[in-house]
């Protein structure tokens, strides 16, 4: 596909399925020669498990409404990392991840710029993650709980402080499958942007490094951003 699509979406329906993955079973030794030098450079990366999405639809309901239905499977944070870095050479695998269009009270998007220790250092994009299995409730992959989470650790905003939009708004571009959930804040980007670095000045390990506001698509700094962020940014200002 050469161009994102963009859709509301009404309904996120993702199990956890347990199979192997081909790419780590096949590429270990390239795996583990990577991660050895990702985390000489950076040490305070970790090799936890995440999760990837492997088999899944977008659907129309009986409602007319959209749903994404499809089931995960996890990894070693280190193949997930070697997938990415090497150039996602299996397409049957997609990052699937949600993430936090924080908006603010006077029109304005907040986005985070990830620390200097991070995997994607200098990118600028929402508060988001790729869900791992703390967001597994009985077998469902849960991404509202997941973009929580991830709101508040990289943010220190919890759930109850912003106000959680109805739909998704999914921006497929394969390998990359984000689902945004917009967050309205009731307060200006000023006074939000102040808050929330006030709280990463407290964490010496903290995953963003400063926020940046947007008020137009062109204040993005598109080199450091990635893809799905300036498609929504578009998508979002035009409507």
């Amino acid at each position: 596909m050469s161009a994102s699509r963009l859709l509301e979406v009404a309904e996120i329906d993702l199990r956890l399925e347990a199979r192997p993955w081909p790419f780590a079973q096949n590429e270990s030794e390239r795996i583990a020669a990577h991660w050895r030098k990702r985390q000489a450079e950076r040490p305070h990366l970790f090799n936890g498990r995440v999760l990837l999405l492997g088999r899944h639809a977008l659907e129309t309901r009986a409602d007319g409404a959209s749903a994404l239905r499809g089931a995960f499977f996890e990894v070693d944070f280190s193949a997930f990392l070697a997938w990415r870095d090497f150039g996602f050479p299996d397409r049957s695998t997609f990052n699937c991840f949600s993430a936090a269009a924080l908006l603010s009270s006077d029109g304005a998007f907040l986005l985070g710029e990830m620390a200097a220790h991070t995997a994607n250092a200098g990118s600028i994009y929402f508060p988001a993650g790729t869900p791992d299995l703390s967001d597994v409730f009985e077998g469902r992959v849960d991404l509202a709980a997941s973009v929580a989470r991830e709101l508040e650790e990289e943010t220190g905003l919890s759930p109850d402080a912003v106000a959680f939009g109805p739909s998704w708004t999914l921006v497929y571009d394969p390998p990359h499958v984000a689902c945004i959930k917009v967050m309205r804040l009731d307060e200006p980007a000023e006074a939000a942007k102040a808050r929330i670095e006030a709280f990463l000045a407290k964490d010496p390990v903290a995953e963003l490094s400063r926020i940046h506001i947007i008020r137009r698509p062109e204040d993005l700094d598109a080199p450091r951003s990635r893809r799905f962020v300036a498609d929504f940014l578009a998508f979002a200002f035009g409507r």
